[in-house]
């Protein structure tokens, strides 16, 4: 009986819910494309329907069963087989922050977890910080403590045996965790205190709990504990973070925890109300009871790319359930497995437009992504939204045309959306004729059934443009830019914004873009495809014939998925013990997998497994997940063993990195499974098999043409023919320039291009451009200037990119610790990236320098290296390499790079030392040499630089790392050669003399925006005296007097009353202070310009020869980066009064040991040498930020010149003999005020061995000033607890005996500037500073909220190397 049921079923719908409209792609049961009935409506219209997904059911099923179904009566169910749904509810409530309140429960010490976050900021050129709101209404502290006993970086590789958590004792103190490393139990949890603590919760109101607790990802006991206390108090919703995701880090568990006890609720409550309108209900369960024939299988997308039963749909996996169908609809339709030509997703909407990558027949996927401010730990596509797609803002600031990130959203919408909007890239499109509003649905105006208002456009577009002229042309006519060209420039920066981003994606992984096909969908993607794949060098586009409902159709196509996943900490072998472990553990996986796959109606044969493995090199965190060889790639590779999951991993290590480990340990840091039920076979054909069988005809001109209109392309307008979609078959081919337009998209086909039909897609091949790149040199055009801006900063980013992969450090390759840079002829620097503040003057500086020592004796081939203070260095762990061009036999421009070398040797590993005196205590000082000589690598001179000359020295040891230094040196040579390339085909593209006209004009493009704000300023402080003084903590003066001359619009810093050099190491090289005033106009000017050499063109900087900031030739300079660059900050900000003073501190800490020790002996005269071998680690601890004129400061977060991340609490003590007492914010540190300061943190770390501690910090003595009458924020404390032994009472007080038995703890301040050997149990408490105040107390406030523009973006893997590169500092 069932299988007759079973027969009647046939109906499949596949619904996405987006922001603006709801898709839905209905077929009979056939699953033939011809069948198909595509339904797109407005995801919100309340005055006609309750529920968008649920009106399209009604409508399908209508036009399917032939008989109309009214509104509001419950759907029958009994001729459907499957519903499959995106949704856009949990990205919503969590953009608009609507979800469900909740409170966050968390292990003692680390309430403000959250808060704190990795305490890097999100811009670093904003004053007023804007975090993320935390999602918590409350958070309860748990009296709980585990830890892990053995630590990664122990160079005698101490492994503890302890019994699995199941066999050990109730009161067992060391069990061995689910990740099979050793736990230690510091402190049990008492039942009854969780119970009180989470009743009082309950009491409050609040019904849904996030628990998260220090380790629980490998020891889960009492995390469960809580869970189950929880539910019999009586909580509706509990997240369990070892449940949702046991992966290693507190903070993205915990968010990943809030996140889902905050979304899930709020998605139970959609999907309660969207099954009541079916008879029977849906999912699995209502199949299994089936009363008759009621009850039909729904499952909901996921962020991986996977269905999943809609009775086990949450919140955590629901955050891209919308462009996840748009990944897998292009994925499966436009990659060929047998000619395996990988595909980049450009998917172009109304709001977003988003890029993703597929290859290799996998998924791409990330584990930790942010959206709307939140970071997610779950396997999720790698979606980088990349702009505000059609709705990006245009804007003419400071002489550049710029395209958002400001979106004017669906409300108002383009100005043509008849809503008072802005202008837009889609007004753009439409008036340069590439947007047809006759294919446009009339859903605008009053009544919602007008057309898109062409004539709203073409009116902003006049005022832009006259706005344009008159900053540009003046009198001039003969300059002026026409409408068009306005528009078309827009278009062109549009593209150029898009394209950056496309290519970080696809060569950070190591793939060349330009290997790929793009498949470009979403209802804006046509217009612009053509330009961005010439753009990325790519030669095909494929267009779905679904493209603008294509996350529908992936929807239809998805496989049911179910992902499991357990940490481990195994090293990898080829032993059979660690594979039969390792296997066992894939194959429990599995057979969970496999249960749930088939309690959801799957057969044996429709269950398939990819199978991971999270590996790394030891002493890395550069993780990658390798799935096991397949069975051809095992033949082919690994002599057809298909468990050889380690030389895999070296071979995806060799592609994306650029080079391998062969002396390190691989470790497994998890075991994963992802459970396929299989329902898509794949296609008839594929795009490459339709392409073999095809025969083109070329249409002629005139047939089958709608209608022909004048559409503005490069050059000119042209008389252009569209074409309706319907009215082309297989196999016309139309040359551009045309449109080709249904309904829901129009396809821009450019002229040199054309475009071909198969019976899937529109395939447009891209001919040679015949627009020619003759640019004029005599007049500067603002268009030409603004791609310049972009194509050099791309340049830079590409320069890095090469960096990173060819690197070997731990600095470059992970923390990003490095800048790229261009200049010109004469070492005026023109872009870099990424933007450190701390580099931003002080590269030019040095390329200048060297430039000036070279004259005339460079050869091609030549690259120079230079890390001395004098010469344009910061300090000395700062190496630059320096690579000329040349054009016949002159230097056109140059290419540096600067990256931070682990050691290079000094009195202290990590060359940072805290009490130096002399430079040469800091390690190898490099004025300036020859690192290759006609591409001759100089490695024995280069040897002797960083290795013998600074052992030479007494108590110092040359670099501690040589290997390391030379290899990152190697890269930084090829990252500069890649720099050259790249600017070669710029030349070989424009001109040389384009080029260099550009270089010039993109810095007085940034002198002009520099002059402009100091006209402004000089305006604001008319008769003021611009002038502060402020101290390093040892009573050190930096006074500064700025003058401007208002006319001119430039400005005179005088430095004259700064104190002398120090015989100490706060002192600052004077790049420094250039560097530091260059971030300060930056942040004044508060918008994004060109950061180049023409910043400082109308400042001239005095600074008094011998004193701390212009010191000598020797003098130390280690803490003047760290600790002095942020008080020449602060100095700045005050005499511009704009803002109270930051921490005005990094709170450098270091602790370790082994390194280099030298003993002297009777029988020697020389000390002897000893190598001992340990660790060594170093961080920068967040503060508070001062509140400014419109805010308040930002608590626990880092400030000015550094914006390096925290290593993460669980990570913290795996990798280091430590155990974190606590992490978090200093209450009441922040200056009160009208706008309070932010507070400091306060970190206390307890050492398990006995390590050397050092601290270099400032704000120890003078606090962080408030302004306009705000209070000064509290001051820093260093503080260590020591072991003491207790006094004997009995003995003579004054030199009473200690006795060792009895231990007793003494708190002993350490002052700003120290080092101590401390012993096991001994702890370092850092009290970092507040910022200062603004404004009276009790005065009324001001302070405004902003939104970043990019809030509702993706944030994949483009969006985490840029946050990652910015932390770097």
């Amino acid at each position: 009986m069932a299988a007759e049921k079973k027969s009647e079923r046939g109906i499949r719908i596949a619904i996405d819910r987006g922001g603006t409209f709801t898709d839905c792609v209905g077929n009979p049961g056939t699953g033939k494309m011809e069948d198909d009935i595509l339904i797109k409506l407005l995801s919100v219209d309340p005055a006609n329907y309750d529920d968008a997904p649920l009106e399209g059911i009604r409508r399908l099923l209508s036009k399917f069963t032939g008989k109309e179904i009214p509104r509001g009566e419950p759907l029958d169910t009994s001729q459907i087989e499957s519903i499959r749904m995106g949704t856009t509810v949990a990205t919503n409530a969590l953009l608009e922050r609507k979800g469900e309140d909740i409170a966050l429960v968390v292990t003692k010490g680390f309430k403000d977890c959250l808060e704190i976050g990795n305490q890097s900021r999100p811009n670093i050129f904003a004053l007023d910080i804007q975090k993320p709101e935390v999602l918590y209404k409350k958070v309860v502290e748990i009296d709980e403590r585990v830890t892990l006993e053995d630590y990664a970086e122990d160079p005698e590789r101490h492994e503890t045996k302890a019994e699995p958590i199941e066999k050990a004792g109730a009161n067992a103190e060391l069990v061995r965790g689910l990740s099979g490393e050793a736990v230690r139990i510091l402190q049990r949890p008492s039942e009854d205190k969780i119970r009180s603590q989470l009743q009082e919760v309950y009491d409050s109101g609040l019904r849904s709990i996030a628990v998260c607790l220090m380790h629980g990802y490998t020891y889960p006991n009492h995390e469960a504990l809580i869970g189950r206390v929880a539910k019999e108090i009586g909580f509706e919703h509990v997240s369990l973070s070892h449940q949702l995701m046991p992966m290693i880090k507190l903070v993205p568990r915990a968010t990943s925890a809030c996140a889902d006890a905050y979304l899930t609720p709020a998605i139970k409550k959609y999907i309660a109300g969207f099954v009541a309108g079916f008879e029977g209900g849906l999912g699995t369960e209502s199949v299994k009871r089936e009363s008759g024939s009621k009850g039909a299988r729904c499952e909901f997308m996921q962020s991986d790319g996977g269905l999943v039963d809609v009775d086990i749909f949450s919140g955590l996996r629901a955050i891209l359930s919308g462009p996840a169908g748009g990944v897998v609809g292009y994925a499966l339709t436009s990659y060929d497995p047998q000619t395996k030509i990988p595909v980049i997703g450009f998917d172009m909407g109304g709001t977003s437009t988003d890029v993703s990558r597929y290859g290799s027949g996998r998924y791409d996927h990330v584990f930790e992504t942010t959206t709307a401010g939140v970071t997610i730990q779950s396997p999720q596509l790698d979606i980088n939204t990349v702009a505000a797609g059609g709705g990006s803002r245009l804007f003419f600031r400071n002489g550049l045309f710029v395209v958002g990130p400001e979106s004017a959203s669906a409300h108002p919408g383009p100005a043509c959306y008849r809503k008072g909007g802005p202008l837009t890239i889609t007004d753009a499109n439409l008036f340069l004729g590439r947007l047809l509003p006759d294919f446009f649905p009339k859903i605008f105006g009053k009544n919602e059934d007008e057309g898109l208002d062409a004539e709203a456009s073409e009116k902003l577009f006049k005022e832009l443009t006259a706005q344009i002229n008159k900053e540009v042309a003046g009198e001039d006519k003969e300059k002026e830019k026409s409408l068009d060209e306005v528009a078309y420039g827009f278009i062109k920066i549009a593209n150029e914004t898009m394209t950056r981003p496309i290519r970080s994606l696809t060569e950070a992984r190591g793939h060349d873009t330009s290997k790929h096909r793009l498949a470009t969908f979403g209802g804006a993607g046509g217009q612009h495809a053509v330009a961005i794949a010439e753009a990325l060098g790519i030669s095909q586009i494929l267009v779905h014939r679904y493209s603008s409902v294509l996350s529908a159709y992936g929807m239809a196509l998805a496989d049911v998925v179910d992902e499991r996943q357990e940490p481990e900490s195994k090293v990898w072998s080829g032993d059979t013990e660690v594979r039969e472990y390792l296997q066992q553990k894939m194959k429990d996986l599995k057979s969970k997998s496999a249960a749930t796959l088939k309690d959801q109606g799957f057969s044996e044969a429709q269950i398939h497994f990819e199978e991971y493995l999270n590996l790394r090199y030891r002493g890395t965190e550069s993780a990658l997940m390798v799935v096991k060889p397949s069975k051809e790639e095992a033949e082919k590779e690994f002599d057809g063993d298909d468990w050889e999951f380690g030389k895999a991993f070296v071979k995806q290590h060799e592609q994306e990195f650029g080079f391998t480990l062969p002396d390190r340990d691989i470790i497994v840091d998890d075991v994963r499974v992802r459970g396929i039920g299989k329902t898509f076979e794949g296609l008839e054909k594929t795009v490459d098999q339709q392409l073999k069988e095809v025969k083109p005809k070329d249409v002629a001109n005139g047939e089958k043409r709608y209608s022909t209109r004048s559409v503005y392309f490069e050059g000119g307008r042209q008389e252009t023919s569209i074409y309706k979609l319907e009215d082309l078959a297989v196999g016309d081919r139309i040359k551009g320039p045309a449109i080709i337009a249904d309904g829901t998209q129009t396809i821009v086909v450019t002229p040199g291009a054309s475009a071909l039909l198969i019976d899937t897609h529109v395939v447009i091949n891209i001919g040679e451009s015949d627009g020619d790149n003759k640019v004029d040199t005599k007049e500067v055009d603002p268009i030409m200037l603004s791609v310049f801006a972009h194509r050099f900063m791309a340049i830079a980013e590409q320069m890095g990119r090469a960096l990173q992969k060819t690197s070997v450090s731990t600095n470059v390759k992970e923390r990003l610790d490095y800048s790229c840079a261009l200049f010109d002829s004469d070492g005026g620097l023109v872009a870099n990236a990424p933007h450190l503040p701390v580099h931003l003057g002080s590269m030019s500086t040095c390329v200048k320098k060297q430039a000036e020592i070279w004259k005339g004796k460079l050869k091609r081939g030549d690259v120079l290296v230079s890390n001395h203070p004098m010469y344009g260095g910061t300090h000395l762990p700062d190496i630059t390499v320096i690579t000329p061009a040349f054009s016949g036999e002159n230097i056109v421009f140059y290419v540096a790079s600067r990256a931070h070398h682990a050691d290079i040797g000094g009195i202290l590993p990590g060359s940072m030392p805290p009490h130096s005196r002399e430079l040469f205590q800091e390690g190898a000082a490099i004025k300036s040499e020859k690192l290759v000589s006609e591409g001759h690598f100089n490695e024995k001179r280069i040897t002797d630089l960083l290795f013998e000359e600074p052992g030479q020295w007494p108590g110092c040891s040359g670099t501690r790392c040589l290997a390391d230094n030379i290899n990152d040196l190697k890269a930084q040579v090829a990252a500069n050669q890649k720099g050259i390339n790249l600017i070669s085909a710029l030349i070989e593209e424009y001109g040389e003399d384009v080029v260099r006209f550009y270089m010039k004009n993109i810095q007085d493009n940034a002198e002009l925006s520099v002059r402009n704000l100091l006209k402004e300023v000089s305006k604001r402080f008319e008769g003021q005296d611009l002038s502060a003084i402020d101290y390093m903590d040892d009573g050190s003066p930096i006074k500064l007097k700025v003058t401007i001359d208002a006319e001119k619009g430039e400005a005179v810093f005088d430095f004259e009353g700064t104190g002398p050099e120090v015989y100490g190491n706060i002192n600052a090289p004077e790049a420094v202070t250039y560097s530091a005033i260059i971030y300060c106009l930056r942040c004044l000017i508060s918008e994004d310009i060109p950061l180049n050499q023409g910043c400082l063109k109308p400042i001239h900087v005095k600074i008094p020869k011998k004193s701390f900031l212009s010191p000598s030739d020797n003098a130390a300079v280690v803490g003047g980066n760290v600790l002095t660059s942020q008080r020449v900050t602060d100095v700045v900000l005050l005499a511009f009064r704009a803002c109270s003073a930051s921490q005005g501190d990094c709170n450098n800490l270091t602790f370790g040991f082994g390194g280099t020790s030298f003993s002297s002996s009777s029988s020697s005269p020389s000390p002897e040498r000893t190598e001992t071998k340990g660790f060594g680690y170093y961080e920068t601890i967040a503060g508070g930020s001062g509140a400014g004129p419109t805010w308040n400061g930002t608590s626990g977060v880092h400030t000015h010149m550094t914006n390096t991340r925290i290593t993460d609490s669980e990570i913290f003590e795996r990798r280091y003999p430590v155990i974190l007492r606590g992490f978090g914010l200093r209450k009441g540190s922040g200056g009160k005020g009208a706008h309070h300061g932010g507070d400091g943190v306060v970190r206390d770390i307890e050492f398990r061995i006995p390590v050397q501690v050092s601290i270099l910090s400032e704000r120890r003595v003078y606090r962080p000033y408030g302004l306009e009458g705000g209070e000064s924020a509290e001051c820093g404390l260093n503080i260590w607890v020591r072991k003491v032994g207790k006094v004997d009472p009995k003995s003579d007080a004054a030199n009473g005996e200690r006795r060792k038995d009895e231990q007793q703890y003494r708190y002993i301040n350490l002052g700003g500037k120290n080092t101590a050997s401390m012993k096991p149990g001994e702890r370092i408490i850092i009290n970092t500073p507040g910022g200062g105040g603004w404004g009276k107390e009790g005065e009324e406030s001001k302070a405004v909220k902003k939104q970043d523009p990019t809030h509702a973006w993706r944030k994949g893997s483009v969006a985490q190397r840029q946050q990652t590169a910015e932390a770097s500092a």
